[in-house]
This record gives structure tokens, C-alpha cells and sequence, in this order.
């Protein structure tokens, strides 16, 4: 196979628009029309390269630089969060800060740590003033979530927050009512369980028990129990 071919095949992977010149005579050169269907999409560096030179939507234009997830890629946990938000647009990492600490303890409750999981977010940019991601945004981003997830493969998936919850099982349920059951992506297969960010456990201590009951849940469910 050809170099223009793993390209194309790779751009197409992510659904990234294949654009052709125009030849000197100004017809445009068209594929050489070779087969590859059994081409598999990027690994991680090529995701990673492909996430950072990463233009498809109006948040390129105010970024410090993508956020493109962090920890163990072969995690049977992937944690999945909203956005990244100005420090965490700061340092290129998922939930820092406040929030990143309290949902490292959330972890270690769990029996787990930040290297024992896959951390991710809905977007890999800041939207400004940290405000709610919009669909177009989300949808832009979804193809290197969804690529991430193929590549982890995880057991189980753990949202965090109503905005990663409600993108990734296409709802608009409150977290409240999707919280304390077993929902499942689109393939029927990979388990997700929903529970509060971290971000409203600071602003709402009182909730941190139902966010423990969520791990417990989770870990049932790893353990066949639920």
C-alpha cells in the first residue's frame, strides 16, 4: 500500500475531509482509486498528532494546547469528563486542580489511582469561560473519543458530570436520574456508570455519598455482581 493511500485511509479513520489538488491543467486529480479497506485506523501517536493539529471546530483559535487524556491505555476504568478547563488548558492534562485532586481520592476510595485508569474528556479544548460545550463542539470531537475508547478498551466507563453523561448516551437526562443504574454505549456491550464531577461534589459536599455509591456500583459491575 501506498503512502497517499495509509494517509487517506487514516484521514478517513477520523473524518477528516480528504481534499484533492487541481492539476496544472486544472482538472482535479482524482484517488488512484486503490482499495484499503483493511487498513487500521491511527495507534496512539497518530491520534495524539491528529488531536493536537486539530482544527475542525472555533475552539483551535484560543486553546494553550489540546487536552488529550492521560493514564494506564490498556485500563480496564476510563474515566470520561466534560471539558478541559483553564488549568487544565494550561498544563495539556485532564482534571487538575480542586477537582482533579477530589477525584483522585474518589479513585483511591475505589481501590484505584489516576495511573490504573484512562482519563479523557468529551472535548480536547477549552471552550471560553469554561462554559457548556456545544453539540457541533462535542460532535467535532467525538471520532477521537470514540477512537480513544477502541484503543483503551476498557470494561467499564465512568462518566463524570451531566455534560459527559447526557454526549455519550445521547440524553438529555439530569444526572440525578441517571445515576445508580448500568447504561451501556451504543454497541450494547461497554457498561457506563454515571456519576457526579467532582467540580459540583466541591460546591455540594453533601452529595459525596451518592458519588460513592456510584464507585461501589461501578465496581460491581467489574466484578459481574450488577
Amino acid at each position: 500500500m501506498s503512502a497517499e493511500a495509509r494517509r487517506r485511509a487514516y484521514l478517513k479513520a477520523l473524518d477528516i475531509d480528504i481534499y484533492t489538488l487541481r492539476g496544472q491543467d486544472g482538472t482535479i486529480e482524482e484517488p488512484c482509486g486503490e482499495s484499503v479497506p483493511d487498513v487500521a485506523p491511527p495507534d496512539w501517536e497518530s491520534l495524539r498528532k491528529a488531536v493536537a493539529a486539530c482544527t475542525r471546530c472555533s475552539l483551535h483559535e484560543n486553546r494553550t494546547q489540546t487536552v488529550f487524556g492521560v493514564g494506564n491505555r490498556e485500563a480496564d476504568w476510563m474515566i470520561i469528563g466534560e471539558a478541559p478547563g483553564q488549568e487544565e488548558d494550561r498544563q495539556g492534562e485532564p482534571f487538575v486542580g480542586r477537582a482533579g485532586k477530589l477525584l483522585d481520592e474518589m479513585l483511591r476510595a475505589a481501590g484505584l489511582s489516576r495511573e490504573k485508569v484512562f482519563i479523557a474528556n468529551i472535548l480536547k479544548c477549552r471552550p471560553p469561560n469554561n462554559r457548556d460545550p456545544s453539540v457541533d463542539e462535542a460532535s467535532s470531537c467525538r471520532s477521537y473519543l470514540n477512537r480513544q475508547i477502541e484503543l483503551v478498551s476498557p470494561k467499564i466507563i465512568l462518566a463524570v458530570g451531566r455534560i459527559a453523561a447526557q454526549h455519550l448516551l445521547d440524553t438529555d437526562a439530569p444526572v440525578g436520574r441517571m445515576r445508580g443504574r448500568k447504561h451501556f454505549l451504543e454497541s450494547g456491550q461497554l457498561p457506563v456508570i454515571v456519576t457526579y464531577h467532582p467540580a459540583y461534589l466541591l460546591r455540594s459536599p453533601t452529595q459525596k455519598r451518592k458519588a460513592w455509591q456510584d464507585l461501589v456500583l461501578a465496581r460491581q459491575v467489574m466484578e459481574g455482581t450488577a
